[in-house]
């Protein structure tokens, strides 16, 4: 009876040592093999039932995928997020919208900071493809923008998925994700002009940046609805940091009649504008009016906080992260339709009346 005993107990520790596969959880769901492998694979072609069930008695038997097994098959379960972008905030936000949306379905995320300028970008992104079992790409400005760039990756099978500013998808080469800059700026100069201010400093204005010309434009067309005149002085090419805020914002100052109200690209520069009104001992918004784009932490960290523009870049990204993991796993990627995100002003306390306007 004891080897008896014994023999059972050490047969029970293998049991409970064994690495469950596959066919266990087949085994268990009462279903094929093939029909788990759909299931982990998160293909269409299985009911919401037996999606269900599967899924159970893989929390059941806390059974793990082989992941190298689907790389050996040559089926990609990567994307990759390539950026630009100096701005920290407006990367992080997206590299978490991304992920957030990668562990939802089962996912891996690479992410790959690049140099747009680089001749070399499009033999860079294709070695990462071949190297990393990409089978997605999510770009974002100024990449995106590059039609060049984009066909060369659809000519590598990659499914790329693009993030731009527009009302509208500017074509069909790839689907987007577009971000609605002009209305926006037309909705946050609106409130400004409502206020009763005449003359407006845009601060920002960026030749190569699709989002800067978007958000100038807004400026432009809500000048022209009333009737007010733009001030050509007033639009300031700079850069989308602190520094550069502050000194556009030293410039413009020193202009006659001084601008009583701001328009900054984004929260950066409108922090910087800020802080450089204060030195010269100018009161926000009581002097001066300044408000900011895109609703990041500087919005918040700065007193007064910023009236702005809500940019949900978590969403945008999230949103791009599942329309191209829907592309890979669909047959037909042209059935993939673009997106589009119309953005609203927070209020704040950085803007007033104007007054001393004349």
């Amino acid at each position: 009876m004891l080897l008896k005993d014994k023999h059972l107990t050490l047969t029970r520790k293998i049991t409970f040592m064994k690495k469950p596969t596959i066919k266990d959880v087949a085994k268990l769901a009462g279903v094929s093999f093939k029909t788990v492998s759909r299931v982990v694979n998160q293909e269409q072609n299985v009911s919401e039932e037996v999606k269900l069930r599967v899924q159970e008695c893989i929390k059941q038997l806390n059974y793990q995928p082989n992941h190298t097994a689907r790389v050996m098959r040559k089926s990609p379960f990567s994307l990759a997020f390539v950026y630009d972008n100096p701005n920290s905030h407006y990367v992080i936000e997206m590299q978490n919208g991304i992920i957030s949306e990668c562990r939802k379905q089962g996912f891996e995320l690479v992410i790959h900071p690049t140099d747009s300028r680089s001749e070399e970008v499009g033999k860079e992104l294709a070695a990462m493809i071949n190297s990393s079992q990409i089978g997605g790409i999510i770009l974002t400005p100024p990449l995106s923008e590059n039609r060049e760039l984009v066909t060369f990756l659809l000519n590598r099978d990659a499914k790329v998925v693009r993030i731009l500013s527009g009302a509208s998808a500017p074509d069909n080469l790839a689907p987007v994700v577009h971000v609605d800059d002009v209305e926006a700026g037309h909705k946050l100069t609106s409130y400004l002009l409502e206020l009763g201010h005449k003359h407006l400093a845009f601060l920002g204005y960026h030749a190569s940046h699709e989002s800067s010309l978007g958000r100038l434009q807004g400026f432009k067309d809500a000048h022209e609805e009333v009737g007010a005149r733009v001030d050509k002085n007033l639009i300031v090419d700079g850069e989308f940091t602190f520094e550069s805020g502050m000194a556009m914002t030293k410039q413009v100052l020193s202009m006659s009649p001084r601008p009583t109200a701001i328009f900054a690209c984004n929260d950066e520069i409108a922090a910087g504008a800020v802080f450089m009104a204060r030195l010269k001992e100018l009161r926000v918004p009581e002097d001066i009016s300044i408000v900011g784009f895109e609703n990041s932490p500087f919005s918040t960290q700065t007193w007064p906080h910023l009236t702005t523009v809500n940019q949900p870049n978590f969403e945008i990204a999230a949103a791009a992260a599942a329309m191209v993991i829907k592309m890979m796993q669909s047959k037909d990627v042209h059935s993939v339709d673009s997106s589009g995100f119309t953005l609203d002003v927070v209020l704040r306390d950085s803007a007033s009346k104007p007054q001393n306007d004349k």
